[in-house]
C-alpha cells in the first residue's frame, strides 16, 4: 500500500515513545570511593533519577542527580519509605574539608540491616553494596560468600538482585594507645608487604568502574565478588571481566 506525504510527516512529529527507566537511590557517596562510583554512575544514563541521600539541603552539581533529605536525628526504620528502583549502598567515611560530603548522609557498617530494609520497603528490588575490607583479614572462606550475619538478613530481605563487592583497603590507623604499643605496631607492619598483589587494594576509579558493570550485567540473585575479582577486573578489560565473572 502506497504511503502518503502527510502519513510520513505525521508520524515524524509524533513523540516516540519512552521506555521507562529505573530510579536510583544511593547511600554513602562521600570519600574518594564515593565519588568516583557516582561520577560513573550518573554518567551511564540508564537511570531516570538518581538521589543521594544528605543530611542538610544541597544543590547536587552533577546533571539528573537530586538530593534527598534525611533526618539522621530520627530513627532510620521510621524514616519515610524512598521512591525507587535501585539502590546502592556504600560505607566510605566523608572527607570532613569537604563541604559536598559534610551535607550527606553516610551509613555505618552497624546500619547496614537497616538501611536495606528501608529501601527494600520503597520498592528497590535490585541492591548493590560497596563492602571495604582491610587486607589480609578477611579468610579466604569468606571472601566469596556471605562473611557476617547481617549480609545473611539482607539477603533474606527479598531482593531480585543482591550484589555485595568486596574491596580492600589499607587498614585504618589506629589511635596511638602507648610507645610500645606504637613499636609493636611499626615492627608487624612488615606483614603488609607478604599480601599477595592480587589482594592489594585497587584504585577507587577502578572499582567503579566494576560497580557500574556490575549495575549493567547483573542477572537476578545473589552475587559477591571478591576482592581477587576486583583486582583481576582492574588489570584488564572491567567490562569483561564482570560479564565472565556474573555468566551462569
Amino acid at each position: 500500500m502506497p504511503v502518503e506525504p502527510f502519513q510520513v510527516l505525521g508520524a515524524a512529529q509524533r513523540e516516540a515513545p519512552r521506555l521507562s527507566q529505573p530510579r536510583l537511590l544511593i547511600a554513602g557517596a562521600t570519600g574518594i570511593l564515593g565519588t568516583e562510583v557516582l561520577r560513573r554512575v550518573s554518567g551511564l544514563h540508564r537511570f531516570s533519577s538518581t538521589q543521594v541521600l544528605a543530611r542538610e539541603p544541597m544543590r547536587a552539581g552533577i546533571r539528573g542527580t537530586d538530593a534527598l533529605l534525611v533526618d539522621d536525628k530520627q530513627p532510620l526504620p521510621e524514616w519515610p519509605a524512598p521512591a525507587a528502583d535501585t539502590g546502592l549502598v556504600m560505607f566510605d567515611p566523608p572527607r570532613l574539608f569537604n563541604d559536598r560530603e559534610r551535607a550527606l548522609w553516610t551509613p555505618r557498617p552497624e546500619q547496614f540491616v537497616d538501611v536495606a530494609t528501608w529501601m527494600r520497603r520503597g520498592g528497590v528490588t535490585t541492591l548493590v553494596v560497596v563492602l571495604p575490607h582491610d587486607i589480609g583479614r578477611l579468610p579466604a572462606a569468606l571472601k566469596r560468600g556471605l562473611a557476617t550475619l547481617d549480609e545473611q538478613s539482607v539477603c533474606a530481605l527479598g531482593f531480585s538482585r543482591l550484589v555485595i563487592v568486596r574491596s580492600a583497603r589499607q587498614p585504618l590507623r589506629a589511635a596511638s594507645r602507648g610507645w610500645l604499643h606504637d613499636v609493636a605496631a611499626w615492627m608487624l607492619s612488615v606483614t603488609k608487604y607478604m599480601v599477595p598483589s592480587n589482594q592489594q587494594p585497587v584504585r577507587a576509579a577502578k572499582v567503579a568502574e566494576f560497580v557500574a558493570a556490575v549495575m549493567e550485567f547483573a542477572p537476578p540473585g545473589i552475587h559477591v565478588a571478591s576482592s581477587e575479582t576486583v583486582w583481576q577486573a582492574a588489570q584488564t578489560d572491567v567490562r569483561g571481566v564482570v560479564q565472565r565473572w556474573l555468566a551462569p
